[in-house]
């Protein structure tokens, strides 16, 4: 019984190492040095200039003092996050909304060469509603906008690791 277990974990293990799997490795930027046009207050900028630095290959400038020491510049053209309702009983009461999770940017150096053209993302989730269960709407909903704003952050850093060449 022992032996068919060994035979099946090492045939797996084969299988796995043979099939191209592994594990993601932080990117490799054409940038070392990077101007960050996120505003102060924004969870999904302080995540993203957190997520840039993790690799350790890249530093985030925040002050605008200091520009000028930034390879590019990650301007922000739009942070917003949106709530609409989009369903209603018989009565007129909010039964569904659906949430939404704007983020517009671009990415230039700074003599102005846009490397990154104004690009969109836009991330939407439907969430219900019930009144006797406010409290863990509000949960759900805060949990909700959280999985955007961190799938928004890594299609940036995708994004942004497809840049090959700053010329």
């Amino acid at each position: 019984m022992q032996r068919r277990v060994f035979l099946l974990a090492a045939a797996t293990a084969a299988g796995l190492s043979g099939c191209g799997f592994a594990l993601r490795k932080a990117p490799n930027y054409a940038f070392k040095t990077i101007y960050s046009g996120v505003g102060e207050g924004s969870t999904l900028g302080t995540e993203l200039n957190r997520n840039l630095e993790a690799g350790g290959t890249v530093k985030v400038i925040r002050d605008p003092r200091l520009i000028e020491q930034a390879e590019v510049i990650l301007d922000v053209l739009l942070d917003q996050r949106e709530k609409t309702v989009v369903g209603v009983n018989a009565s007129g009461q909010v039964r569904e909304f659906q949430l939404r999770t704007r983020f517009r940017f671009q990415l230039r150096t700074l003599k102005g060469k846009l490397l990154i053209p104004p690009d969109e993302i836009v991330l939407q989730r439907d969430i219900s509603f019930n009144e006797s269960a406010v409290l863990a709407k509000e949960t759900e909903e805060a949990l909700l906008y959280r999985d955007m704003q961190s799938d928004i952050v890594q299609q940036i850093l995708r994004r942004l690791a497809a840049v090959k060449s700053l010329e």
